[in-house]
C-alpha cells in the first residue's frame, strides 16, 4: 500500500475539492429540480483509492451534480477504503448514522458488501452502486461497459500478436467490474488458440504498487512474455515500471481507464504502455446522482443498470483523446 493510501485508509470522510464542468452522460429530470423541493440533502460517496485520479474525478463529479441539483445546501462527502471491506462497513454505518440522503458505493468486496447495503436501504437511504456491482438490493447500479472494455482491450492484444504469443492478465480486487473485464478478455483470447494466458489470478489490488509487486514476480517467473493485460491503467503502469527495473520491453501492455498517466504513456513512443479502454468517472458518478435524486422523489428508473460504452485509446487516435473531462 503507498503512503497516499495509507493516508486516506482511515479517514471517515475527505470533502472533495472543487469543481469541474463535465460531460453529462443521459438526461434526467433532476437537472431541472428546483433547489428548494429537492430531497437531496446530502450525499456521500465511498470509493477504493483517493491516491487514482479516476476515483478522485468521480467524487468530483458527485459533488458537482449534488450542486445542481440542490444547491450549495447540498453536502457531499467522499472517502477512500483502500479497498478494505470492513473500513467501507464503518463508512456506511457512519453514512446512515448521518442520515445521508443518498450512497454513492464503489464496492471494496461486491459479495461481502451486501449486509452493508441491506442496513442502509433498512434506514431508508438510497444506494447506487458505481463502476462495479454490488450485492444487498442496491437500488441502481451505474458502471461502464467493463465485458466491453475486457473485449476491446483483448482484442486490440490479439491483433497486434497476430493471434499468437504468451499473455499475462494482471488482475484486481474482487470486485464485479473486475470480474467483468476478465470475461471480456478471457471471451477473445478464447478464439485464439494460438494465443497462451500463463497467468490470471495475480492480484495487483487496482495500484501501481501492486502492479509493481506482481509483475515483478511474473517476469521473474515467465522468461517469455508478448502481451500484459491490467486490468486498470494504475496496475499498467505499475507493471511499465517493473518491466524498466527488469530492463524488459520485449512486451507490451493494455489497460483500462483511459487515466492521464496512460494517456501520456502512449503518447510517449518509448513507453511499452500502449493502449487503454477509457472510461468516464465523472458521467459515471453525475449518472449516479441523476438517478438516486429522481429515486428520492419518487421515480425509479425504467432499467436500474446502467452501463455508460468505453473507447478504446491506442497510438493511432490518442491525439484526439481529451482524457478525463
Amino acid at each position: 500500500m503507498s503512503k497516499f493510501q495509507a493516508l486516506h485508509r482511515g479517514v471517515s470522510a475527505v470533502s472533495v475539492l472543487g469543481l469541474i464542468s463535465g460531460v453529462m452522460v443521459g438526461c434526467s429530470s433532476t437537472q431541472q429540480a428546483n433547489h428548494n423541493n429537492s430531497k437531496l440533502r446530502s450525499v456521500a460517496v465511498t470509493v477504493g483509492d483517493l491516491s487514482n485520479p479516476f476515483f478522485v474525478l468521480m467524487g468530483r463529479g458527485a459533488q458537482s451534480e449534488a450542486k445542481k441539483i440542490g444547491g450549495n445546501a447540498v453536502r457531499t462527502t467522499v472517502v477512500s477504503t483502500g479497498y478494505d471491506l470492513n473500513q467501507q462497513f464503518n463508512q456506511i454505518e457512519n453514512f446512515i448514522a448521518a442520515n445521508t440522503s443518498l450512497i454513492i458505493l464503489n464496492a471494496a468486496d461486491s459479495k461481502g458488501i451486501a449486509p452493508a447495503v441491506e442496513k442502509a436501504k433498512q434506514s431508508g437511504t438510497v444506494v447506487i452502486a458505481v463502476d462495479t456491482g454490488a450485492g444487498g438490493g442496491v437500488d441502481a447500479t451505474i458502471t461502464s461497459n467493463n465485458v466491453q472494455a475486457g473485449e476491446l482491450s483483448c482484442q486490440y492484444i490479439a491483433d497486434r500478436l497476430k493471434g499468437k504469443g504468451n499473455i499475462v492478465i494482471v488482475n484486481g480486487p474482487p470486485v464485479q467490474s473486475v470480474f467483468d473485464r476478465v470475461e471480456g478478455c478471457e471471451k477473445v483470447f478464447a478464439k485464439y488458440p494460438g494465443i497462451k494466458v500463463l497467468s490470471k489470478d495475480q492480484n495487483a489490488e487496482g495500484s501501481r504498487d501492486g502492479g509493481l509487486r506482481v509483475m515483478s514476480d511474473l517476469l521473474t517467473s515467465f522468461p517469455k512474455i508478448d502481451a500484459v493485460f491490467a486490468i486498470n491503467d494504475p496496475c499498467g503502469v505499475g507493471a511499465e515500471l517493473a518491466a524498466r527495473q527488469a530492463k524488459r520491453s520485449d512486451f507490451f501492455i493494455v489497460g483500462v481507464d483511459g487515466a492521464p498517466e496512460a494517456k501520456a504513456a502512449i503518447e510517449d513512443k518509448s513507453s511499452i504502455f500502449v493502449a487503454t479502454a477509457a472510461q468516464n468517472p465523472l458521467g459515471m458518478t453525475q449518472r449516479a446522482v441523476q438517478v438516486g435524486n429522481d429515486i428520492l422523489n419518487g421515480q425509479k428508473p425504467a432499467n436500474p443498470n446502467i452501463q455508460i460504452p468505453v473507447r478504446l485509446i491506442t497510438r493511432d487516435n490518442v491525439s484526439q483523446y481529451k482524457g478525463w473531462q
